[in-house]
């Protein structure tokens, strides 16, 4: 038997009018702690608990990303319903809706791809958000911007490079090349609208429902280039074929996507390179001297 602190059970008990009555581990994710919790009918419930300075804003945000997908998703996607977030103490939790798993059936794959299309079919006048988010533990800033470039330079690559610096994990040749791959931004991209986007899209951000369908979870949107999810899912071992032949044939991408990808990757790896180190260095350093 896992324990929640004190704190965290009376507000989760107030929020859901019944007693806990189990609580168990499972996995959510590097930076938080997650359990699996049963109430006195039998019902069970997914909750993240933080105890960093910024676990609270974090979840709200996140609970805002998971009711725009929500808001927005197609059929062949499920989102967990947000129940409730709270300040608890010196921690901060995130309630949700909790997804039985199963394995992928046949169709998974394509079906995830046509939804995944669909999705990035919502738009918006910009690119941006009307709100900054987290990716991962991170602040991400999503200031609104007219162009594809100008989003991708000033809220998403340089601010990451200026933070990987100052941490000494770039060196001065290295924000060079950042510059100069920021200024060829417009002559890389092809056009497109803003889509709206998961974020954060690897393989261990989407869950298998028991009924086949897809579920999209911990997401960091914005209004951005739908590249970058697909960059995401190639970033660490890649999707089936499959999923990109049907978002293919649902919303096509302009030729040279998957040479593009690399762009798309960069911002993630300097996140990941802010976050975990050094290890990420030599990805980075390789895509900075690529463009």
């Amino acid at each position: 038997m896992y324990y929640l602190s004190e704190v965290v059970t009376n507000k989760i008990e107030a929020q859901l009018g019944q007693s806990l009555i189990e609580v168990s581990p499972v996995s959510g994710g590097d930076i938080n702690d997650a359990r699996l919790i049963t109430v006195q009918d039998g019902q069970q419930f997914f909750v993240k608990i933080n105890e960093g300075p910024q676990a609270y804003p974090m979840f709200q945000a996140e609970a805002r990303g998971l009711e725009m997908l929500r808001s927005a998703a197609p059929a062949e996607i499920l989102i967990p319903d947000f129940i409730a977030c709270e300040p608890a103490g010196e921690a901060a939790f995130l309630l949700l809706e909790y997804i039985q798993t199963g394995t992928p059936l046949s169709g998974f794959w394509p079906a995830f791809g046509r939804g995944l299309a669909k999705l990035h079919r919502q738009s918006n006048d910009q690119f941006g958000l009307d709100h900054a988010n987290f990716i991962g533990r991170l602040p991400q800033s999503n200031g609104a911007h007219d162009d594809w470039p100008g989003f991708y330079t000033h809220e998403r690559l340089l601010p990451q490079g200026k933070m990987a610096y100052e941490q000494t994990l770039l060196d001065l040749k290295d924000m060079q090349y950042l510059e100069r791959l920021c200024k060829q931004l417009g002559d890389l991209y092809p056009t497109e609208p803003p889509a709206l986007i998961h974020g954060d899209l690897w393989s261990g951000n989407y869950l298998v429902h028991t009924n086949g369908q897809a579920v999209l979870i911990d997401p960091s949107v914005a209004y951005s280039h739908r590249e970058m999810d697909l960059a995401m899912t190639r970033l660490f071992g890649g999707f089936p074929e499959e999923f990109y032949r049907a978002y293919q044939e649902s919303y096509p991408l302009d030729s040279g996507w998957e040479d593009r990808l690399p762009l798309g990757q960069l911002y993630y790896l300097l996140v990941h390179l802010n976050m975990f180190g050094t290890s990420y260095l030599p990805s980075v350093k390789r895509i900075l001297k690529q463009f």
